[in-house]
């Protein structure tokens, strides 16, 4: 008697999609307010950016494996992958995130939370431009009434964190420099980062597990390349790759590599407008 074929499970009902997309979304609205409370406090200022970077990159990786083994796409994906396939879809959006999650590990440790978390609120700003060049999504009137508001508070927010900072202490050039202006360059390579990403997992179809994967080990790649010349390199060096480091520095760590989950998942769910909205 022939064998009955395995029954192929059905593909997840538009309920099923909300149901989820509220989950990751509300998942990852958590991380992102939480992640600069536990930077500043498990983060010295000894610790080496790029260290920090690096590990959580790795961390990533294992995560996005684990669930893949999980959920019983790994051989799948392994016997399909190809490297154009990956350069295509994750080389350019992993160099621009390997570079923008450089510039908030500086900005964490020169803005408070407040301040930072809404100057990083700008990216759903560059992330809405991004997609209608890209992907050509168009927003209503009340979102691009909502942009506006948002764009005049991170100016005004901005301006204030300036004065206030240089009239207390007379360090608003380390604000500015350090602060506010690295956070306001990430808004921006995270949104068009986005926009490639939504483009990837929608129009190409690629697995957002993959592409967490490809894109931490592309970035890491280029981290790697820039130690040989950058300040963090001599750095690592000298003092070694966990100078500053203790245990607790592990949980913004492995929350900010949670995060880069969560990023994937609801990018690919709802895009990348809506991720950006829920990580504020």
């Amino acid at each position: 008697m022939a064998a009955a074929k395995k029954k192929i499970p059905a593909p997840p009902n538009s309920e099923q999609m909300n149901s989820r997309v509220w989950l990751f979304s509300l998942l990852l609205t958590l991380q992102y307010g939480v992640q600069p409370l536990i930077s500043k406090r498990f983060t010295s200022r000894e610790v080496i950016v790029t260290s920090s970077v690096l590990t959580c990159e790795i961390a990533k990786v294992i995560c996005a494996l684990i669930f893949m083994a999980r959920d019983g796409s790994l051989k799948k994906v392994y016997r399909e992958w190809t490297l154009v396939g990956a350069l295509t879809a994750s080389g350019l959006p992993a160099a621009i995130y390997a570079l923008q999650n450089s510039l908030l590990q500086i900005s964490y440790k020169n803005l408070d939370s407040l301040t930072f978390s809404m100057l990083n609120q700008t990216k759903i700003i560059f992330t809405a431009l991004f997609t209608y060049l890209i992907l050509r999504q168009k927003q209503s009137i009340q979102q691009i009434g909502a942009l506006f508001l948002l764009i005049m508070a991170a100016v005004l927010l901005s301006f204030g964190e300036g004065s206030k900072k240089g009239t207390s202490s007379g360090s608003s050039d380390q604000i500015l420099f350090s602060g506010i202006i690295p956070v306001l360059v990430a808004s921006v390579l995270s949104g068009l980062a986005s926009s490639l990403c939504q483009w990837a997992s929608q129009v190409k179809k690629h697995s957002s597990y993959l592409m967490t994967i490809e894109m931490s080990i592309v970035g890491s790649l280029c981290l790697l390349v820039s130690t040989s010349k950058s300040p963090d390199g001599e750095a690592i060096r000298k003092h070694g790759y966990f100078y500053g480091w203790t245990l607790t520095t592990l949980i913004p760590v492995m929350s900010n590599a949670l995060g880069g989950i969560l990023v994937g998942l609801v990018t690919s769910y709802a895009g990348g407008v809506k991720k950006n909205i829920s990580a504020e």
